[in-house]
């Protein structure tokens, strides 16, 4: 039986040196022994997780609440004044003849605002250019839903696979302690071996324990995002899946078409907006008031035509383009600060993605099948009793170190990507404003 064994784990082991020496992708890599879980096909992917998430999320909600409070402000800025309605009784309630109504002058027409300036397009403009950043603020906010989820979805995965390590682990301990036992009752051994694999296999059933409620949290987080239960099983393979190894400096930082460069280019536009429309401001409107008049002496009709232009003597209309001026120039400033801080964050996000997936291609690959092989020679060598139990032990937990350590680089990865792709999303170029009505 230990023949066997010891043969079954001598062809895992030379597999598994294969493997890394043709090097294999990551997922080719992976010792036999180690418990990456099964490769199910996905139950429940991470596009599925993001789409569930759009339609449940509050703020996605929000911004489609603010692109239709858009649409309907473009619709109220290409409105034109409305008419007013006048009435006035003049010689009335007086002496003499104006005694009672009987000379009475009775007047009903309509004012007729008519603007000038180029107002109602101004306004209109200003309207296109909020719609415009409102519809920009929905493809921020999904792009921030989808690292949001993505960031959730890795946590799942990975909190589910340092449960598989763990397992394997405990099945590991509860081995060790079945063949100090046997040793112990044969005498070749002494009783604190026994005691020593009885702890290190209380330990890893404890960490077990512990893991599974992480990996129970880390589903619930993600179910909870969701705002739905997840059906069948995520996929496991997200985390294997690695660039292949480049060599170099990274490509210059490209922020022009990035989303929160063109939401910075977009708030420079309602400036630009508002600028235009406190210059159409400043020119007067013109109230134009055809009426009929009618007079109580003679029984009477007449037609009466007013005109009213405002003089702009106290609101001249410059303090508003000095404000609007100022927005524009706090606007420029912001987008200029917004490209620096955009492009030094992906050339940190490029950086910290390029180092984790070094860390991760390391770690799965010769890290993890060194410590395997560490492993897999000191448990043939207790049991032949070549190596002492502590050599056993060290290996076991250095095994089991850089399992987790290879998982936690992994999802470390996968976190960087999707915090670089979220920097550098591009922004959607099928932004367009309203029509004139």
């Amino acid at each position: 039986m230990k023949t066997m064994l010891a043969a079954v784990l001598a062809a895992a082991s030379c597999a598994s040196i294969a493997q890394a020496q043709q090097g294999q992708s990551p997922q080719a890599t992976t010792p036999a022994e180690t418990p990456t879980a099964a490769q199910p096909l996905p139950g429940f992917s991470l596009d599925q997780a993001v789409s569930a998430a759009g339609g449940s999320a509050p703020s996605g909600a929000a911004a489609t609440a603010s692109i239709e409070a858009a649409q309907a402000a473009r619709a109220v800025a290409g409105l034109r004044p409305n008419p007013v309605f006048q009435g006035q009784v003049e010689n009335v309630v007086g002496s003499g003849p104006y005694r009672g109504v009987r000379s009475a002058e009775t007047t009903l027409g309509v004012a007729i605002p008519i603007e000038l300036g180029g107002k109602r397009r101004a306004r209109v403009g200003v309207a296109d250019a909020q719609l415009s950043r409102a519809q920009l603020q929905s493809a921020i906010v999904a792009a921030d839903i989808r690292v949001q989820v993505t960031q959730l979805y890795v946590d799942a995965v990975a909190a589910e696979r340092r449960l598989v390590t763990a397992r394997d682990q405990a099945r590991i301990a509860a081995e060790v302690l079945r063949g100090a036992s046997v040793r112990v009752q044969a005498g070749r051994a002494s009783p604190l071996e026994q005691q020593r694999a009885d702890v290190a296999r209380i330990n890893a059933d404890a960490n077990v324990e512990r893991l599974t409620r992480l990996a129970e949290a880390a589903r619930t987080n993600l179910a909870r995002r969701l705002g739905r239960p997840i059906d069948g099983t995520l996929d496991a393979g997200l985390l294997d899946r690695l660039p292949p190894a480049t060599f170099g400096p990274a490509a210059p930082a490209q922020t022009a078409g990035t989303l929160a460069l063109a939401a910075a280019d977009a708030d420079l536009a309602i400036a630009d907006a508002g600028i235009r429309l406190a210059r159409a401001n400043r020119v007067p409107d013109i109230n134009i008031g055809p009426a009929l008049r009618r007079l109580e002496a003679t029984n009477d009709t007449a037609a009466v035509f007013a005109i009213s232009i405002p003089i702009p003597i106290f609101n001249n209309g410059r303090a508003a383009i000095a404000q609007a001026t100022a927005e524009r120039t706090r606007a420029e400033a912001v987008r200029r600060v917004t490209a620096l801080d955009v492009e030094q964050a992906i050339t940190d996000a490029q950086a910290e993605a390029a180092n984790a997936a070094t860390s991760a291609r390391a770690a799965v690959g010769p890290a993890l099948a060194a410590a395997a092989e560490a492993a897999r020679i000191a448990r043939i060598g207790y049991r032949e009793g070549k190596f002492g139990q502590l050599d056993l032990l060290d290996a076991e937990r250095t095994l089991a170190e850089t399992r987790v350590a290879a998982i936690d680089a992994l999802a470390n990865y996968q976190n960087s990507r999707a915090r670089l792709e979220r920097l550098t999303a591009p922004a959607p170029t099928t932004i367009t404003g309203g029509t004139d009505r």
